[in-house]
This record gives C-alpha cells, sequence and structure tokens, in this order.
C-alpha cells in the first residue's frame, strides 16, 4: 500500500490533533536526496500558495517528475488560476447548482453564498453531491466555491484555500473530510467521445516563431484532403467553435497561462482527439520539470541543479564558469543565459527569482549544432541537426534582424541518423506520453546528453520535411485518423 505524506511550507500549520500522517517540509520535499528515489507515495501538497513557480507549485511538479501521485496536481492547480479555463470544466455543473439552490427555502434571501469543500466534502448536505462532482474535476484538497444568483444560480468562482487560514470549526470539518479520503478511492469522469473527421489546426499568423510556416499549414490541409480529413486553420477568436471539429492540431507555441493550454484543455473536455495534449503541455513547458524527470529516469543530461535563492552562493561550487541559467518556461532560446563570473551570476539570478522560486543551472557545453529528433506517437518521424547562430552560442540570436537570427540546419531519414541519438530520443520521449515531441540533444566529448523535449516541434516547409517531403505530413495526418479511428472502436 503506498505511503500518504503531507507537505508544508510551515510545520505549525499541521495542529497537533490533526491525523498521524508523516509531515514534510517543502524546501526538504524539493532537494532531499531520499525524495528523489522514494517510490510509490502519495503527496498532500498543503502549502501556503501554488501560485505559478512557487514552492508549493514545485512541489507538485516535482512530485509528478517523481511519478509519486500528488493532489493538486499541476494540471489542477493551473485550470484554477484562470476562470477561463476551469469555466469550461463548470459549464454542466451549472444546471445542478440552479436544481438545489432554485428551490425556495424558507428564511434564505440571499443572492451570494461560499462553501468550503475539504476532499470533496462539505457541510451543507443538499450540496453534498455537487461538492463530490466538484472534486472530482478538481482534485484540489481544500476548495472554496463563490455562488451568485445572476438571474439563476451559478458557479462565480472556485479557488485553492490553505490550511493555515482555517477556523477551529474548519479544522474539525477538514479533518473528518480527510480522514474519509484516506479510507477511500474516487472515480475520474469520462470523457465523451465524438466521431467526425474533421480536423481544426490552431494558428497565429501574427507569431515570429510559429511552429509551422504557412507552407507548412498548406501541406497539412493537403495531406488531410489525401486522407479524407477537413482540415481547417483556426485562431485564437474561434475557441467557442471548438466543438464542431473531431481532433486539434496546434500549431502554435504552447503555455501553461496562454490560450493554447485552455484550447488543448476544451478539446480535451469534447473528447476529441488533440496534440499538443495538456499533459505534455503541462510536462514539457518546464525545464526544471524535465530536469527531474529525465535524471529520475537516468537519461543523461548537462551537469544541472535546480537553485533556489538560499542555493545561489553554492552553485559556482557545484558548476564551474561559464554557467547557462534557464526559466523554466523559456522557449526558441529565450529566458536562457550565460554567465561568466560570480558578478553576472548573482545579477541574472536576482532577476529570474522575480518570476520564479526555482530556476535551473547547467554546465555549458558547446556543441557546433543541436540534434532535434521529432517524436510522434512513440516512433521517430524526422531528425535534423540545427546549428548555433553565426558568431554566437546558441541556435537562435535575438540580438540580430530577425532574416538572421537562427543559425544552418541539415536534415537527414531517421535511419541515417546514429543510432543511439535515435534511441536516447525515444526513452526520453516516452516518458512524456504519446504525443509529438522534439527531442534535443548533444553529442559532447562527455557523451550524448539530452538538452530538452519540445511539446510542439517545429514542423517547416524546407527544414524538418526535406527528408519524406509531402510523406512526412501524411504521417502526421494518419496518425490522427488512426486516434479517431480507435475511438470510434470503442
Amino acid at each position: 500500500m503506498a505511503d500518504h505524506i503531507v507537505v508544508v511550507e510551515n510545520a505549525a500549520d499541521w495542529k497537533s490533533d490533526y491525523p498521524n500522517i508523516p509531515v514534510v517540509n517543502a524546501k526538504d520535499y524539493l532537494i532531499a536526496p531520499e525524495y528523489f528515489k522514494a517510490r510509490d507515495l502519495n503527496v498532500l501538497n498543503l502549502c501556503r500558495s501554488y501560485r505559478y513557480l512557487s514552492e508549493g507549485y514545485y512541489c507538485s511538479l516535482l512530485a509528478e517528475a517523481r511519478r509519486h501521485r500528488v493532489i493538486p496536481s499541476v494540471r489542477t492547480i493551473n485550470d484554477l488560476s484562470r476562470k477561463a479555463i476551469y469555466s469550461l470544466d463548470i459549464e454542466d455543473l451549472d444546471e445542478g447548482v440552479q436544481r438545489v439552490l432554485g428551490k425556495p427555502r424558507s428564511g434564505f434571501t440571499a443572492t451570494a453564498f461560499e462553501l468550503d469543500v475539504f476532499f470533496g466534502q462539505c457541510t451543507e448536505k443538499s450540496l453534498q453531491d455537487l461538492a463530490r462532482e466538484l472534486f472530482d474535476d478538481f482534485r484540489s484538497p481544500l476548495l472554496r466555491v463563490e455562488f451568485r444568483l445572476q438571474g439563476k444560480w451559478r458557479i462565480a468562482a472556485i479557488k485553492s484555500t490553505h490550511i493555515h487560514t482555517l477556523s477551529s470549526e474548519q479544522q474539525d470539518a477538514f479533518v473528518t473530510a480527510l480522514s474519509t479520503y484516506l479510507s477511500k478511492r474516487w472515480r475520474q469522469p469520462r470523457a465523451r467521445s465524438n466521431f467526425r473527421y474533421d480536423l481544426a489546426i490552431l494558428h497565429n499568423p501574427k507569431e515570429q516563431y510559429p511552429p509551422s510556416d504557412n507552407r507548412a499549414l498548406q501541406n497539412f490541409i493537403r495531406a488531410g484532403k489525401s486522407c479524407g480529413v477537413d482540415v481547417e486553420l483556426i485562431q485564437r477568436k474561434d475557441f467557442a467553435r471548438l466543438a464542431e471539429f473531431d481532433a486539434l492540431f496546434i500549431r502554435e507555441t504552447t503555455g501553461i497561462a496562454h490560450y493554447t493550454y485552455q484550447f488543448a484543455k476544451k478539446a480535451r473536455s469534447e473528447g476529441m482527439v488533440v496534440i499538443d495534449d495538456p499533459d505534455s503541455i503541462l510536462k514539457c513547458t518546464n525545464k526544471v520539470y524535465l530536469e527531474e524527470l529525465l535524471r529520475t529516469h537516468r537519461v543523461k543530461t548537462p551537469r544541472t541543479v535546480i537553485v533556489r535563492r538560499d542555493t545561489l552562493d553554492a552553485l559556482d561550487r557545484e558548476i564551474g564558469y561559464p554557467i547557462v541559467l534557464k526559466v523554466p518556461d523559456g522557449s526558441f532560446s529565450r529566458g536562457v543565459f550565460k554567465v561568466q563570473n560570480r558578478t553576472e551570476l548573482a545579477e541574472t539570478a536576482n532577476r529570474l527569482f522575480k518570476t520564479s522560486d526555482l530556476i535551473l543551472a547547467q554546465e555549458f557545453l558547446y556543441t557546433e549544432y543541436d540534434w532535434r529528433i521529432g517524436i510522434l506517437n512513440k516512433v521517430p518521424i524526422f531528425a535534423c541537426q540545427y546549428f548555433m547562430s553565426e558568431h554566437h552560442w546558441q541556435i537562435y540570436d535575438h540580438t540580430k534582424k530577425p532574416s538572421d537570427q537562427a543559425g544552418a540546419f541539415k536534415t537527414f531519414r531517421v535511419e541515417d541518423a546514429p543510432e543511439l541519438v535515435i534511441k536516447t530520443a525515444l526513452k526520453a520521449a516516452n516518458l512524456i506520453g504519446d504525443g509529438l515531441y522534439g527531442v534535443d540533444l548533444k553529442q559532447t566529448e562527455k557523451g550524448l546528453v539530452v538538452i530538452e523535449i519540445n511539446d510542439n516541434p517545429n514542423i517547416d516547409a524546407g527544414v524538418e520535411d526535406l527528408a519524406l517531403k509531402e510523406d512526412l505530413y501524411r504521417v502526421v495526418i494518419e496518425d490522427l485518423v488512426w486516434r479517431l479511428e480507435r475511438k470510434r472502436s470503442r
């Protein structure tokens, strides 16, 4: 049976009369070696904040990288961070809210009220079924739900709350709910299935570095027609139309705090096939998560240290200069900085700590080029070498004019790329899922290392498609069709 642990930032938050469960300080959970290696753990993350890139956020993120079962998950944290995201999941619940609250009740004249939900339990018996449904959708230990009468009763807001804010009466309810939660499992809702063959490709024609240029997008449309799929290019303004399609293929740079994630979430909630799927976006867009995941599964990476403010002073004793500092969620060589000495280290790190409680530090490994292996559904589909921008240490040099920022490239058939490069890329990508990934690797004097895994790799005309030509686009469309037909056969 799995062991439970509670993670808190302040030990005083766990009262002496709370259940006898091991309590771990968040700092220890993030950096103590025993938690890198621990297996079969159930983690109750009860930190004081789940703010993006806070300690509480990282506790859930690294728990998932270590294959621990954690609530709340990073996906739940991000879903609850923006009403535009979680509102997609509560539309169906509003009918039940109205059914319960719309009934005449003696002495009840309020037009708004709040309900606390602890592990799916609430003190209002008439709303218990709703409380459980909310917990099924948003597995956060403590939720506060705001209801408003706006013609009809609706859920106006949902947010996570935290144990250090509980009153004595709420503490009693919390303990009772936690005991119930620990004694049984909850069922997850099943997604709906659709059976039409219409594909939406989300893109942004104004994006400076899109994952696919216009020629590539047109190639996807032609490949779709040859496979019996009607392909339509959509943009952000088409969000309300998303349910018209069977599948969504995101060809715009993704991010958690970005509408691309909202599109992916909505597509999944509608039972659509979607690439990039929400979980892949969550996992790949944070370099701290990827480092922990790759290290846990013994995939070789550059010497890397996850840095906090209070561990910065010791960093240059672990990694020699130059040191590469990275923000967790940068892309296209942005948010990556090389520092040559302690002064530059302090200045750059302090700037990055303003947006993230953790940053990544890596040893500097210069190579003439990086390998990029494109993998779809656990099968390699293209291999490229991306060369460093001229007189620069990265593939992109953002100090130059746009036409000169990217370095050169060389495209290979997969079978002509080094076998070890392909095998290592597959091992890394398979840790994420079965979507479309681009694995970046370097061949160095110290051996082959994985730099990162991208959930939204470039497929541009005249670059990644040079080896397979139009067949590369057909491979992607055929995989989407296969996923749709597999859903139909269920």
